[in-house]
This record gives C-alpha cells, structure tokens and sequence, in this order.
C-alpha cells in the first residue's frame, strides 16, 4: 500500500466515523444499522475509487471549474489553460489597461482587435485620422490603429500591444500579434495552451 492510498483509506475511515457514530446513536435494530452502514461505506468507496482515478489521470481540483463552465481558463505557474466553448471557439476574459473584456482568441487574425466601446473603457486614445482598410469576415471596413500599453490574459503580460479599433469588432478578438510575442501556443484537443516567455 503506498503513502496515497493509505492516506485515502485513512480519510474514508475517519468520515465513515460520524455516519456511524449516528446510526448508532438512533439505537436502530442491528439489520437496518448494518443495511445502512453498507450503503455509507459504498458510497465512500465510490467517492474514494473517483477520486484515486482522477489522480492517476492527473485531474485536479482546479480542473472542476473548468469543465463546469464557471471559469473560462486555468492557471499552472504562468501558463494559461484555455477550454474550448460550446461554440467551437477559444473565448478567454482579457485585461486591457485594466478593464476586463471577453474576448475571441483568433490565429486567423493578425492583429488583435477592439471596438470603439472597449477602447473607450480602457482609456486608449485612437489617434490615427485617415484609418486602416480591413478585409473581416462580415466584409470590408476601416479601422484605425491604437496601442494598449498593458494587454493581459491571466499572468501572460504585453506592453505597448497594437490593437485595431473599429465599431463593428463587437467583443474583439486577440490575435496574432499577441500570440506571436508568447514563447508557445498550442491546442491539444480542448485546449488551447498559452506559454509566457521566461521573465528576464
């Protein structure tokens, strides 16, 4: 038996201790204590196999509320761990100058786009008068170029990061100027993983 599973077996006998102690407690005939004390130490059981086989597959607590939905990424160290959503796509909440956005991670896109609105929010001032001919996926626009003097997405930093502003970039999307200034990134099944160059 190694250190692990006495562990776990030592826990599932130590909370087995309070169902039992009131199970007794009721002063039940001796079958309907033991039927009941069977369905305790089965449920424990199973709980103990689920949690042993999560281990070994290397799943962890901060794994749960990413596969419930309730967070849109995950943390290891300065990695970041992105699930893929209902609709196919890689959503993740970014910060630009400290305003959060949810936002499209898109590596057709070159450079990572932002509406009017979001630029607003963030306090970046878009001073390019004449604006950039863009061919989107809804057709053609103008957009005019920007900087975000701090792009985060989780621990991943970005200084001075260009961004293209126009209206109809909705909830905006992070592109490849972003990702390109990463040491990796990669998509492994449901994933999408963003690796941070070392810190100097």
């Amino acid at each position: 038996m190694n250190g692990d599973t006495a562990f776990s077996a030592a826990m599932m006998a130590l909370m087995l201790i309070l169902p039992l102690s009131a199970l007794v407690a009721r002063r039940l005939p001796i079958s309907a204590t033991l039927k009941m004390a069977a369905v305790w130490v089965a449920i424990f059981a199973v709980a103990l196999l689920a949690v042993t086989a999560a281990r070994r597959n290397g799943v962890t607590l901060s794994d749960v509320p990413v596969a419930l939905g309730l967070v849109d990424r995950q943390v290891i160290g300065s990695t970041v761990i992105i699930q893929r959503s209902d609709d196919g796509h890689f959503w993740t909440t970014a910060s630009i100058n400290g305003h959060q956005q949810r936002m499209l991670i898109d590596s057709g896109a070159t450079v990572t786009a932002i509406s009017e609105a979001t630029a607003r929010a963030a306090g970046i001032e878009v001073s390019d008068p004449f604006g950039t001919i863009v061919e989107t996926a809804n057709g053609t626009i103008v957009a005019k170029r920007a900087t975000a003097a701090s792009f985060d997405v989780g621990p991943i930093h970005a200084t001075d990061l260009s961004v293209s502003v126009a209206p109809t970039f909705g909830d905006g999307l992070i592109g490849m100027n972003f990702l390109s200034s990463l040491k990796s990134w990669r998509v492994e099944g449901d994933r999408m993983i963003l690796e941070p160059n070392a810190a100097p």
